[in-house]
C-alpha cells in the first residue's frame, strides 16, 4: 500500500493542480509531477529494498496504538496544507488567474530544493527504522535513540526534508501565491518538531542525553 501511495501520490497532486488550473498546457506543472513521481516512488522502492520493516510499519500507521492525540490533528492539517492546498493554489495561480509567474530560476531552485528534501528524508528513513508516520513511543518495537547519519547533525532531519519539499513544489511551477500554504506546512512541521522533541525528551530513555550532544532540532546554529 505504501508503494501504491508513492506511485499515485504525484499523480493525485498533479490531478489537483491541473483541475484547479483548468488546462493541461503547463510544462512546468508536468515537470513538477515528473520530479515528484521520481522521488516519491523512488523513496518507496529504496525502502522496500533496504528497510522493508519500516515500510511495512509506515503502511500500518492507522492501526498504531499510543499515538499522541495532538499528532493526529497535526497530521490532518499537514496533509490538507501540504498535499492538497499547495497544488490547488498553484493551479489556480499559474493556470487560471495568473496571479504570479516566477521566472525559470524558481523552477531550477525548486527542483533542487525538492530533490534535496527527498534525499534527506530517504537518508533519515534508511538510518532510522523507527521513522514511523505518527509520533508515539514505540515500546512494541524496542524504540531507541538513533544518532548516526543525519541525526548526528540535527535531531529531526526528516522534517527539514519535508519542509524543503513543501517549499520547492510551488517554485518548480512558478507560483508565488502557493508559497502561502507551503509556509503554513512548514509552520506545522515546526510545531510538530517542538511537540515531538518534548515527548521524546520526557519518555524515550537516552534522548535527553542525545539532545545535549546534538543541540539543534532542525537548523544547525539556529534551532
Amino acid at each position: 500500500m505504501v508503494l501504491v501511495g508513492g506511485f499515485l501520490g504525484a499523480f493525485i497532486q498533479g490531478a489537483l493542480l491541473f483541475a484547479a488550473a483548468g488546462r493541461l498546457d503547463l510544462p512546468r506543472a508536468w515537470l513538477f509531477v515528473a520530479v515528484s513521481f521520481v522521488w516519491m516512488f523512488g523513496n518507496g522502492i529504496i525502502l522496500a529494498i533496504a528497510n522493508p520493516e519500516l515500510l511495512n510499519q509506515r503502511g500500518a500507521w492507522k492501526k498504531k496504538k499510543g499515538v499522541k492525540s495532538w499528532d493526529r490533528k497535526l497530521l490532518t492539517l499537514y496533509g490538507l496544507s501540504g498535499f492538497y492546498a499547495i497544488p490547488v493554489v498553484t493551479g489556480l495561480d499559474v493556470g487560471r488567474y495568473h496571479w504570479s509567474n516566477l521566472g525559470l530560476w524558481a523552477t531550477v531552485l525548486g527542483t533542487l530544493l525538492l530533490s534535496f528534501g527527498w534525499v534527506l528524508v530517504t537518508w533519515a528513513m534508511l538510518v532510522n527504522t523507527h521513522f514511523e508516520t505518527t509520533v508515539r513511543i514505540q515500546t512494541d518495537r524496542s524504540h531507541r535513540v538513533v544518532s548516526t547519519g543525519p541525526y548526528a547533525t540535527v535531531r529531526h532531519p526528516g522534517y527539514i526534508g519535508a519542509g524543503l519539499w513543501a517549499l520547492g513544489s510551488p517554485l518548480i511551477v512558478g507560483s508565488a501565491y502557493a508559497l502561502i500554504p507551503a509556509g503554513l506546512t512548514i509552520l506545522l512541521l515546526i510545531v510538530r518538531t517542538h511537540l515531538e522533541d518534548k515527548t521524546l525528551r520526557a519518555e524515550l530513555p537516552g534522548y535527553a542525553d542525545y539532545a545535549q550532544r546534538v543541540r539543534y532540532r532542525l537548523l544547525p546554529g539556529i534551532w
